[in-house]
């Protein structure tokens, strides 16, 4: 069975500001899915890349690959880092989302491995982001 594997990217223009999410999902070398979404005016950073996470996460499940061992690459090391037990989350905004992205991964990929890529290494989902919030001007 081939790997798949999830990059996914989120931003703000102005930290707090309009936010989007931008998702590009891999089974094997076929890319099967491209995700963006306008996730509004006033949130973090932060937020944004948990959000992406979390919409990753249901986008893979609706396309069937529940239960499938996935790999998630994302250019935020501070997510990258809570996911994986490294850093606690402190940031008292981003702990639903941390919970949220939690409760999906356990119940839907609990084979699964946080990894950090530099920027260019995500240029596909980063692109996503800023499609969605260009549209949304």
């Amino acid at each position: 069975m081939s790997e798949v594997i999830i990059y996914t990217d989120g931003g703000a223009r102005g930290n707090p500001g309009p936010a989007g999410a931008g998702i590009v999902i891999y089974d094997g070398e076929k890319k099967i899915a491209e995700v963006k979404k306008f996730l509004g005016e006033r949130q973090t950073n932060n937020w944004a890349e948990y959000e992406a996470l979390a919409l990753a996460l249901q986008e893979a499940k609706r396309r069937g690959l529940a239960g499938r061992e996935i790999e998630v690459r994302m250019d935020s090391e501070l997510i990258v880092r809570q996911m994986n037990g490294e850093y606690q989350v402190k940031e008292e905004t981003l702990w639903p989302q941390y919970m949220k992205v939690h409760n999906l991964l356990v119940a839907h990929f609990p084979e699964h491995r946080f990894v950090h890529v530099r920027r260019e290494e995500n240029k596909e989902a980063d692109r996503l982001v800023n499609e969605a919030l260009d549209e949304a001007k």
